[in-house]
């Protein structure tokens, strides 16, 4: 694909994220948003006005109750508030998202914008881990600072091995999809691969700026890394199995996860489409056994 040139606004607001020094920011609001102060109640009673949270849905409605910001960010929600599309073969949105791209993978390349693409070898860190879903499928799905932010399953799955790859911190905003090329491959990320019933299953969880912490159920916190090699973990002698539904990991702050499928494996709802926006537990369509 050729690029389109995006707007010119977009390029502006772009041009400043190459600019910044992503990590240091990213530490900085990481202790900021885990301390304790006087500050926290009024901060945090502003985010909610500001982004419209729905607290009614979370175990605590009120911001007095969470010790940190961090903690009313990745707060949990009432039992019951997201039931799972009952279909056994749906496969489950994993995040209160919105949709950004889905289809098919053409080769090995995945659409991010209008005029812009990438590779799944690019984002899976090699071309073997990409192998098992050439000409797949993908859906790539962006959390707000408005969303729920813990991640689950979206069907029941071995963990088989995970890749921690260090990058940039850019935003993952609409506006940089549509404006940095290969975005998703630049950034720092967690590439967990899962075997399921259905085949295997990518799901990649996306850093951005603010987010430089990312958590997973069976390793804790991941400590953020701008370059070096690939940390590579191969989870198949101490299998960490997950059931469709359940808590996988969270973000400390928005950003983006993309899971791919081999080709064949899910027939997607025909309703879905970007700006699209989904909850977790429901249907984005229809698994092939």
């Amino acid at each position: 694909m050729t690029d389109a040139p995006a707007p010119l606004a977009d390029r502006l607001r772009a041009l400043a994220l190459y600019l910044l020094p992503h990590h240091a920011l990213s530490r900085m609001v990481h202790r900021l948003a885990r301390m304790q102060t006087p500050l926290k109640d009024p901060v945090a009673r502003w985010f909610i006005r500001h982004y419209g949270l729905d607290m009614d849905e979370a175990v605590h409605a009120d911001p007095a109750d969470y010790p940190s910001f961090n903690a009313l960010f990745t707060r949990a929600l009432r039992p019951g508030v997201r039931p799972l599309d009952p279909r056994p073969d749906a496969l489950l949105s994993p995040a209160d998202a919105r949709v950004s791209q889905l289809g098919r993978i053409h080769g090995d390349r995945l659409l991010q914008a209008k005029g812009h693409d990438y590779t799944a070898a690019a984002l899976l860190g090699d071309a073997q881990r990409a192998a098992p879903f050439q000409d797949g499928e993908f859906i790539t799905l962006y959390l707000s600072p408005r969303d729920y932010h813990r991640v689950h399953m979206p069907v029941s799955g071995s963990l088989r091995e995970t890749v921690h790859i260090p990058g940039r911190l850019f935003s993952v905003a609409p506006f940089t999809t549509r404006t940095i090329p290969g975005l998703f491959a630049r950034n720092e990320r967690l590439v967990c691969l899962f075997d399921t019933d259905q085949g295997p299953l990518a799901l990649v969880l996306v850093g951005a700026i603010n987010v430089g912490s990312i958590e997973t159920v069976w390793g804790g916190e991941m400590g953020s890394r701008p370059r070096g090699a690939p940390r590579v973990t191969d989870h198949r002698a101490a299998p960490v199995a997950l059931e469709r539904g359940e808590e996988m990991g969270r973000f400390n702050l928005g950003s983006t996860v993309i899971l791919l499928l081999p080709r064949g494996r899910v027939r997607w709802d025909p309703e879905l489409a970007p700006d699209r926006r989904v909850r977790m537990g429901q249907g984005l369509g229809t698994l092939a056994g």
